[in-house]
């Protein structure tokens, strides 16, 4: 019996028959309560006001309309090469990310690798990388590379690395283990045995999401150039602090286009793999 049903002991009914059942309470007033509790914690903590919210509403649709009535289109052969520069780092880095998850999500499977410590290494390691912030990862990665597009691919990279490797170890515990099984009994070794008999029941599955995590990427990477990390992020930075918003529209709508033509592609190659 949890906590809350020793507090609101259970309702004990006697039915026709002479049985006895308990009716137990809903538990939906205390999850109620405490989400309202939660939210007035959350709103003194950050000081938000609706008020203040409501307030600038007017002055975002103003700089909604300098972006969009009309456009700067004059200004659209300045993005193609940061546009370039962003494609090429989310390709690049979901390419690497996705690499290297493979080895980690092997290790990570505990239908395949049955060794406790080498499994808790793993998981923690994957669940701490995952907890990194891509603009923190191309922040460090401009450290150490300086500005461009370097910082920028090394961020897609951590963070791919990160979402893939838990999707793909996911994928693989959940895989039916009898093809590797029979291959190890046969005296097979254990990456021949992955090979042949896993790799072929979740390839289709990896393969969809690294294109997911792709299509994804291409918009995480627009906002990496505010650390530094070029692409579309060092333009779309510059023009919103200059206060360009017409520039700043022709920028979100090539952005715009882009993502949709990526994602259309994307789209219908996962559905030939499934």
């Amino acid at each position: 019996m949890g906590i809350y049903d020793k507090i609101f002991k259970p309702k004990k009914i006697t039915l026709s028959n002479g049985k006895v059942v308990e009716e137990k309470i809903t538990r939906t007033p205390l999850i109620i309560a405490l989400i309202i509790i939660a939210t007035i914690i959350s709103v003194n903590i950050t000081g938000f006001s609706f008020a203040t919210l409501v307030d600038g509403m007017d002055q975002f649709f103003v700089i909604l309309g300098q972006m969009f009535c009309p456009p700067n289109f004059g200004y659209i052969n300045s993005v193609w090469d940061p546009l370039v520069a962003t494609i090429k780092m989310s390709l690049i880095g979901s390419f690497l990310g996705s690499i290297l998850a493979i080895p980690f999500a092997i290790l990570a499977s505990n239908n395949v690798i049955h060794n406790r410590v080498i499994l808790a290494v793993i998981k923690v390691f994957l669940s701490i990388v995952r907890t990194i912030p891509t603009l923190v990862a191309a922040l460090i990665g401009t450290y150490i590379w300086g500005l461009g597009t370097m910082a920028g691919t090394f961020a897609i990279t951590v963070f791919t690395f990160a979402y893939v490797g838990k999707q793909l170890y996911e994928l693989i515990e959940t895989a039916d283990m009898g093809a590797f099984e029979a291959m190890e009994a046969m005296g097979s070794n254990k990456t021949k045995a992955f090979t042949t008999a896993i790799m072929p029941q979740v390839l289709p599955s990896y393969l969809s999401v690294c294109l997911f995590c792709f299509e994804g990427n291409v918009r995480y990477a627009a906002i990496l150039g505010y650390v530094g990390a070029g692409g579309l992020g060092i333009i779309l930075n510059e023009k919103i602090g200059w206060r360009e918003y017409d520039s700043v529209g022709t920028i979100l709508i090539v952005l715009f286009g882009t993502v949709l033509i990526i994602e259309a592609l994307t789209h219908y190659m996962r559905k030939k793999l499934t």
